[in-house]
């Protein structure tokens, strides 16, 4: 298997929404998606004959790269996908002269933030309260990798 990384399209959603869904308690809707599209953010979606295993929406400021969303299908986590893609937004943002690359995780997300480490990002902050939660919020770690 050698997936490839292409720019998302329109007719790719309803795969990436059917991901999204598996893998998040709380996940964007088609519309949070469209937008990201519309708005001209990196969209990009990871691709194995013909059928999605993951995908990323990244923005990018003026020094800086702040990764939106990044999901790799269920049946395909634990394979070094999420890594890849990673690697692969990494790139963009050293090609855009991008100083930092910036991201969100739940702290009760310790196989996200344990491979972010691994790639060289750091905590610098907490958002009190930033995603829902089952009972209630659950707080977000702030995370930053310096290029």
């Amino acid at each position: 298997m050698n997936p490839e990384i292409r720019p998302m399209c329109e007719s790719d959603l309803d795969q990436i929404i059917r991901i999204e869904r598996q893998i998040f308690l709380f996940p964007w809707s088609p519309g949070n998606f469209a937008d990201s599209l519309k708005a001209g953010y990196l969209c990009r979606v990871m691709e194995d004959n013909q059928a999605i295993l993951g995908y990323s929406i990244m923005m990018m400021g003026p020094d800086e790269a702040h990764i939106l969303t990044l999901g790799i299908n269920p049946d395909w986590q634990r394979q070094g996908l999420g890594e890849k893609m990673l690697h692969y937004l990494i790139e963009f943002a050293i090609g855009k002269d991008a100083k930092s690359v910036l991201l969100d995780v739940r702290e009760s997300n310790h196989g996200a933030a344990r491979l972010y480490r691994q790639l060289g990002f750091e905590q610098i902050g907490i958002r009190k309260g930033y995603y829902p939660a089952m009972c209630g919020r659950e707080d977000a770690l702030v995370m930053q990798l310096r290029l």
